[in-house]
């Protein structure tokens, strides 16, 4: 009964860990709250005066309450012996009994699920790779769930990547769904939500955000997937946290190489070099390293190329294939004017040729 597994999450003294010790013993929450203190001793081992707190149902009517909040604001408080609850983050050793959800139930359950984190202050590169990898996995494998944390950089970049691409994905908040954090990505998750995905989390509705709920949102990140994988991130911060996690779950962990002397490719060169997470370059390596069956294309595709004028073309040619360049340098290259430089840039802009950076610099998109 849903009641009894939302009041087990608001018992004082019972965190995840013993949550999935009592449901291991048990076998569900009803069962818990229907066994004596002495049972409780026994079976869980718990000490007196917290089977005597259990016993007492203390927390059933906030739990009532809950309920009623959740039905009153279109949440969906799913339960770990769910079919809607995902699969594999039942099977770590401290799954939260309930995760409070909203949108689309069927991006949960079963679905093959992929995580994907990163840094807040993610590069050109890493905003290219996220691109490319999720394009890459939408062909191969469109039926995949992409899951992350909805936060600044690579999260959000993923996040809008699969919408792109017509895959399904859900974001793992640290505070009550009722309330979107960071509150710029507002419409990016209410985008997630219309298009089959969700956002999810533990915690009930007058749960206040804590710097340790974004802790706590890494392990359900890792968990929820077979593999995690992490796109750009310095040696340390959330992302080596999940990546680590998501070892500890015997889960795979692939990362993206970055260049040396690169702060956000410290981590993911060092996952690598480690030998804790295994070096991928494109979504077949990740479809491969997961044992997905995927999709291939039986024809090639043809991308159709941008119509520029031929003083466009030549600029264009004077880009790198892999780094960026200022205008200054491009006007130096192409002797021409700054004004003329500028409105050929617009051009390739236009034409999605290139791609526009801070700083009056350019790349190839």
């Amino acid at each position: 009964m849903i009641i009894d597994d939302i009041a087990l999450t608001l018992q004082p003294k019972i965190g995840p860990h013993t949550a999935a010790h009592l449901l291991s013993c048990f076998g569900s929450a009803e069962k818990i709250y229907s066994a004596t203190a002495d049972e409780i001793i026994q079976q869980a081992e718990l000490n007196a005066e917290l089977a005597r707190q259990i016993t007492a149902k203390t927390c059933h009517r906030q739990a009532e309450e809950e309920l009623k909040y959740c039905r009153l604001n279109g949440i969906t408080p799913v339960a770990w012996d769910s079919e809607n609850y995902p699969k594999l983050l039942g099977e770590s050793s401290d799954f939260p009994p309930v995760i409070y959800y909203k949108g689309d139930l069927g991006a949960l359950g079963h679905r093959r699920m992929l995580s994907i984190v990163g840094t807040r202050k993610m590069t050109s590169y890493g905003q290219k790779v996220c691109d490319r990898i999720i394009a890459e996995l939408a062909a191969l494998c469109p039926d995949i769930v992409i899951v992350s944390g909805l936060a600044y950089g690579v999260d959000g970049a993923c996040h809008r990547a699969a919408l792109a691409h017509g895959l399904s994905t859900v974001a793992v908040l640290p505070n009550p769904v009722t309330t979107i954090y960071p509150s710029q990505h507002t419409r990016l998750a209410e985008e997630m939500i219309a298009h089959g995905g969700g956002i999810l989390s533990e915690y009930h509705s007058r749960m206040k955000i804590k710097g340790v709920t974004f802790l706590a949102r890494n392990r359900i990140i890792a968990g929820m997937s077979a593999g995690t994988l992490v796109i750009e991130s310095p040696e340390k911060g959330g992302s080596m946290i999940t990546a680590r996690l998501a070892h500890g779950y015997d889960r795979s962990v692939m990362a993206i190489p970055g260049r040396i002397g690169d702060t956000c490719s410290e981590g993911t060169n060092k996952l690598i070099a480690t030998e804790m997470a295994r070096m991928v370059c494109s979504g077949e390596d990740i479809a491969r390293e997961l044992g997905w069956e995927h999709v291939r294309p039986t024809t090639s595709t043809i991308l159709e190329q941008p119509t520029l004028s031929p003083e466009a073309g030549k600029l264009l040619s004077l880009i790198p294939e892999s780094d960026t360049i200022s205008i200054d340098t491009l006007a130096a290259l192409s002797n021409l004017s700054i004004a003329e430089v500028s409105t050929l840039l617009f051009e390739l802009e236009f034409e999605g040729a290139i791609r526009a950076l801070p700083g009056k610099l350019y790349e190839k998109a």
